[in-house]
């Protein structure tokens, strides 16, 4: 590989009710409601994979769906931006939980901003660039209780927060407004397997319009607070290949490129100064994916498909982060050969003249993986959920010395 810019930020990612622990959210609130039937819909899910015999125990236990301590980054952030700075990054994306900072409507809680003011200083002091994700799914329960995103009226509310945030936080220059707009529309208000967990796709369309809506005006009000900063979307996209390049399939895959990959950019696309890339799947429409190595979870991994995805983003003529890629991979079989296909394959993209600028690896640690809990293993780093402790894994540190590698 060709030796990258010195100003190219490597780092990992995480969000805040997935990792900081002690969350009080419409999520926290439905996890413990549904912890039973998650450990049955896991076991209907995941029973059929070849490692389920070795997660069987804890994907049955109830515990294993509620979020709880997790894994507890917000005592702990000092020792994770410690082990960031030993991985060489420098770059970390993290989120602001709203629920902290409006636990009640309206009243907005500079003591809990100062946490998130204490993780930016510390990742400044160790030469690491802060990515902040204004929203990563989770609401007040109040915002909750009034409808959430269903209402045009109760996006002002978000605005606010928006507002708050970006005036009072300060050293951050990187901005995500949304992450996965599209991901946590399908699965809480078309598939309803997630909360408010409604399965009406009129509805569906509602609130993915208002999340539009939401995006657009949220970036005038952070350029407004300062025209410096960079403001983007953390967007889902899937390399959707037709199998056998057959007519039917390449209609298919059209199709479903289109609404997946490219509906929400084109409506907010005046509103991003660069876009947040997620990469996990690849879907060969029309026949069955080919590639042997999957993650614990079942997932294909295919890391060419980055590169078809970085092309295809490349008429949009704005900068791109990888703001996610990462694989649950709980021997660490396969993460490090993953991260460095996946960095082949990038460069592969900027030598035919895209413009990335960065990759944050899903995830730093060990973490709550929403409805599937904390048994599918993402972390750069393990976790143990009980004591806290942090421990590197090999693939960490082959990601570290590819960075300097890559950025002598």
């Amino acid at each position: 590989m060709q030796k990258f810019p010195k100003n190219f930020y490597f780092g990992a990612a995480t969000s805040s009710h997935q990792v900081e622990g002690g969350n009080i959210n419409n999520w926290s609130v439905w996890e413990k409601k549904n912890a039973i039937n998650l450990a049955q819909t896991s076991k209907r899910r995941y029973g059929h994979l070849e490692n389920y015999q070795a997660i069987k125990k804890q994907a049955n236990d109830p515990n294993n769906y509620i979020s709880g301590s997790s894994s507890d980054q917000i005592h702990r952030y000092k020792e994770d931006v410690r082990i960031m700075k030993k991985l060489n990054f420098n770059a970390y994306r993290f989120s602001i939980e709203w629920s902290r900072l409006e636990p009640k409507i309206g009243k907005f809680s500079c003591n809990e901003l100062s946490y998130y003011q204490k993780l930016v200083d510390e990742l400044r002091q160790n030469g690491i660039e802060p990515f902040i994700t204004l929203w990563h799914w989770t609401v007040p329960i109040w915002f909750d209780k009034l409808g959430g995103f269903t209402r045009r009226k109760n996006v002002q509310y978000f605005l606010n927060y928006v507002d708050f945030v970006t005036k009072n936080l300060k050293g951050v220059k990187f901005w995500i407004i949304l992450n996965e707009p599209e991901v946590i529309t399908n699965k809480s208000y078309f598939l309803g397997d997630w909360p408010p967990q409604k399965k009406n796709p009129f509805l569906a369309i509602k609130v993915f319009k208002n999340l539009i809506y939401a995006h657009n005006n949220s970036y005038q009000i952070i350029k407004k607070n300062n025209p410096d900063n960079q403001v983007g979307i953390a967007k889902h996209n899937t390399f959707f290949e037709p199998y056998k390049n057959r007519i039917v399939n390449q209609v298919i895959a059209k199709v479903l490129d289109y609404f997946a990959n490219h509906y929400f950019l084109q409506k907010t696309i005046k509103s991003l100064d660069f876009i947040g890339l997620n990469y996990y799947f690849h879907h060969l429409v029309g026949g069955k994916a080919r590639n042997i190595r999957k993650t614990d979870m079942g997932w294909e991994l295919y890391p060419k498909g980055i590169y078809y995805l970085l092309l295809d983003l490349k008429k949009y003529h704005k900068p791109i982060i990888i703001c996610e890629n990462g694989l649950a991979d709980s021997t660490d079989k396969n993460r490090g050969w993953y991260i460095k296909e996946i960095i082949k394959n990038i460069e592969k993209s900027m030598r035919k003249g895209v413009n990335v600028r960065g990759y944050l690896h899903w995830s730093l640690l060990d973490n709550f993986e929403w409805a599937d809990g904390f048994w599918p293993c993402f972390g750069l780093v393990k976790i143990d959920f009980k004591r806290k402790k942090r421990v590197i894994r090999n693939s960490a540190w082959e990601y570290a010395k590819i960075i300097k590698e890559l950025k002598k």
